[in-house]
């Protein structure tokens, strides 16, 4: 520790630290703009000029280190004089058009201009003007107005972890611009936003709809990916016109990805619905709530009644709140019905009965900072979980190596030092492999679980992740979206037990939505005599009650998800909105209340329970979904509805004791060296980020962006050539009985005998489950 004195104030900084680290502690304010916590020092506005003693001229305290002893005065008449002097300059070119500027009210430069400019500028000569760059369709720019401050240079490479934009020229002719030709498409893009200290970067979806002092702000949860990014939801007249990050280091940190930020677009769509509505005579007509209501519940009786409960199934999107899913299976089970299930697009189910508690990632997410070793298996992690990639890119830079196991190998932006790229059929022996060699290297035995079950030879890549993960500290091991889904998930489940078991490290879920883990908690899931969500679409039910999930794009199986709630005698839709699909099959629609317009739970992949409440009144006849299956239950007078509040159903729905709860371990699953038939293309289903829930689906902006784009069919180049195609070539992707035309893109980073074809999209929604084998042929 350090002794540094700040305006006569004495302060203890760690060795290391910069004057402007310990004017925090100090608590002195000192002005900036290039300075950020979160990013490497630039020292380029030098608005932080401080007098330090001895020292010849003002120094800035972001790029100055503390010595022992250092006096320094941050508002002495040498200091504020440099500081008047530098905010002169850079009001050289800006232009005065504040009234006009979207960041007018929450501008950097515009409160210390008050303090610290000038009531006239002595500069008379003309001013420059910066022509605008096209960032693409999420970050508008003002050119004229950037002081060159490099944030978003800083963020885009230290942070996103691509050199998407730089600064070109020098003097007063430099300029910050992406790379020619090119827009910004990371997706933690929108963080430029909050970063500019003027109004150079700011939301093109936001801009001119408000002023920042017309806004309401109220604290909310995404109900997005399994982070659980807290947020900052701004309304005006009961319209949410922006959203921003609310700092939590432990969570989001003070970032948020594009799909947190913008996909609140969607709440204004054309396609929300807003009025109960029933199907008569093959026509949809609008109803009041006690007529839709009697009509689900009349129909849910009766079925029960005639075919026996189990002919009742309930399935629901794991972004349902943890209020929604409980009183969904509460329901289900009140009528006699065990099938009940949120896990809408996994394949296999052997792990249910003996999971030890509900599978989460199994450590802090604040923890990836400690980590040295990570294996990550069968996931799209980049994509699926931006702000834990994130801390993983970050935590790599300082020492922790990772090791990749599955079908893809897309950029992630994070050095992999050992991948084993292959088929989704070879994930299980591959890692089995990796058991076998951790056993030597650590010079231990494998559980009696797996005895006679593990090659006796082992492949190099596997080989390389083992010595890798042996000679870790702190090790973890991750299983993705694509391990979830996985056909064998049950089984790489069980290895990456007994890999975590070797290293003495953790494993777990990085989890694919808001509650992958409070759907299990809420006991939204099947009991010992029920279906899970696969066998409910295999084996048809009677009666469906669907709630938050569209069945041709929220299901392993889309095209067999149409086909049995086709065939269904009541389909019940709960729904923030209006579809094709849902009106195809159901029978009922329940308008029910969007993240923003209810109260609720979300439990996060590292078990972390967050309430949030309304920021925005219901749209029209909307109410809140946990409200709706509230008061179905009163009618079907089932015992134990009589709820005020969602906390009291939180209450109910949330064990006690949360971390006692939260288990990965599982044992009893029989794990084979089965491996695909020779020759066959094997299916690699990715849910793109944009695609992943109803929200980001219909948010206009982030549909305009490059991760947005239509699926096609990516194969390894190699795998082109066997097949006798040409990258650019149309063909059709045949599988399940059904098929889609696509045009083939060749993809170095893809398994060999592999095809890579997006699911949630309507152009793919005619194929069958999402793992499994296809065929190809030339259209």
């Amino acid at each position: 520790m350090l002794e540094i004195e700040i305006d006569g104030k004495q302060v203890q900084v760690n060795d290391g630290s910069t004057v402007m680290d310990a004017a925090v502690v100090a608590g002195a304010y000192i002005p900036h703009f290039c300075y950020h916590k979160k990013l490497s020092i630039a020292a380029s506005c030098r608005m932080c000029l401080v007098q330090v003693e001895k020292a010849p001229k003002p120094l800035p305290a972001c790029a100055t280190p503390v010595t022992n002893g250092m006096k320094v005065w941050t508002h002495s008449e040498q200091a504020v004089k440099a500081q008047k002097g530098v905010m002169e300059f850079l009001l050289i070119n800006h232009p005065l058009d504040c009234p006009i500027c979207d960041q007018g009210g929450e501008c950097q430069l515009q409160d210390l201009a008050v303090g610290y400019g000038s009531s006239a500028s002595r500069y008379q000569e003309e001013k420059r003007v910066v022509f605008n760059k096209n960032l693409g369709a999420l970050v508008s720019t003002d050119m004229t107005r950037c002081i060159n401050c490099t944030r978003c240079v800083r963020f885009t490479t230290e942070i996103a972890g691509e050199m998407e934009m730089g600064q070109a020229f020098r003097g007063e002719h430099a300029e910050i611009m992406p790379f020619i030709e090119r827009t910004i498409d990371t997706e933690l893009s929108g963080n430029i936003i909050d970063l500019c200290p003027v109004g150079a970067l700011t939301s093109k979806p936001f801009r001119f709809a408000a002023r920042t002092w017309e806004l309401s702000r109220r604290k909310s949860v995404s109900p997005h990916d399994a982070l659980g990014a807290n947020l900052i939801v701004q309304t005006k007249h009961d319209t949410v016109k922006r959203v921003l990050p609310l700092e939590n280091e432990e969570l989001n940190e003070c970032w948020l990805s594009d799909k947190d930020r913008f996909s609140y677009e969607a709440l204004a769509s054309e396609q929300r619905l807003t009025t109960p509505m029933i199907k008569q005579g093959g026509q949809w007509k609008a109803v009041d709530w006690q007529v839709a209501l009697e009509f689900a519940a009349t129909g849910l009786r009766g079925i029960a009644k005639d075919h026996g409960a189990a002919a009742l199934g309930a399935l629901a999107s794991p972004h349902s709140t943890v209020e929604e899913l409980y009183l969904l299976q509460k329901l289900m089970r009140g009528l006699g019905s065990e099938n009940v299930d949120f896990r809408l697009r996994q394949a296999d189910f052997r792990a249910d009965g003996k999971r030890a508690g509900a599978p989460w990632l199994g450590m802090p997410v604040a923890g990836v900072a400690d980590l040295n070793r990570l294996l990550v298996i069968g996931s799209f992690l980049r994509k699926d979980a931006p702000l834990l990639a994130q801390r993983v890119r970050q935590a790599a830079k300082k020492g922790l190596h990772v090791s990749a196991v599955g079908p893809n190998a897309e950029e992630w932006l994070i050095p992999v030092r050992n991948r084993a790229l292959v088929a989704p059929s070879a994930m299980v022996a591959t890692l089995a492999q990796v058991v076998v060699a951790l056993a030597r290297e650590k010079g231990a035995e494998v559980s009696p679980a797996l005895l006679g079950k593990l090659p006796d030879t082992v492949a190099d890549e596997a080989l390389a992740i083992a010595q890798s993960l042996a000679s870790g500290r702190k090790v973890a091991v991750w299983l993705g979206s694509l391990a979830a889904h996985h056909g064998r998930a049950s089984e790489l489940q069980m290895l990456a037990q007994e890999i975590a078991r070797l290293t003495a490290g953790s494993f777990g879920f990085i989890g694919e939505a808001a509650n992958s883990v409070g759907g299990y908690l809420a006991g939204a899931v099947p009991g010992a005599d029920g279906l899970d969500a696969a066998a409910m679409i295999e084996q048809p039910r009677k009666a469906y009650v669907v709630l938050g999930a569209e069945p041709d794009l929220d299901f392993a199986n889309p095209a067999a998800t149409m086909a049995a709630m086709s065939s269904a005698q009541l389909v019940v839709g709960l729904s923030a909105f209006d579809s094709p699909a849902l009106r195809a099959v159901a029978d009922v629609l329940l308008p029910i209340a969007p993240f923003s317009e209810t109260s609720g739970t979300f439990v996060n992949c590292e078990g972390r329970a967050q309430s949030f409440t309304a920021v925005a009144r219901p749209l029209g006849d909307v109410r809140p979904g946990w409200k709706v299956l509230r008061v179905l239950g009163n009618l079907l007078s089932l015992e134990g509805f009589g709820y005020d509040d969602s906390e009291a159903v939180r209450a109910q729905a949330l064990p006690a004791d949360l971390a006692a709860a939260l288990d990965n371990g599982i044992e009893g699953v029989v794990v084979s060296s089965a491996s695909a038939a020779a020759n066959a293309l094997e299916r690699v289903a990715d849910v793109p980020i944009y695609f992943a829930d109803a929200l980001v689906r219909r948010a206009p902006s982030l549909q305009k962006t490059r991760d947005a784009a239509a699926p096609v069919a990516r194969i390894a180049p190699a795998t082109l050539a066997a097949l006798g195609l040409a990258a650019g070539q149309k063909i059709r992707v045949v599988q399940g009985g059904g098929g889609a035309e696509l045009t083939v893109q060749a993809d170095a980073g893809l398994a060999a005998g592999c095809v890579r074809v997006a699911a949630a999209h309507s152009s793919t929604a005619a194929l069958g489950a999402m793992s499994g084998e296809l065929s190809v042929e030339r259209v």
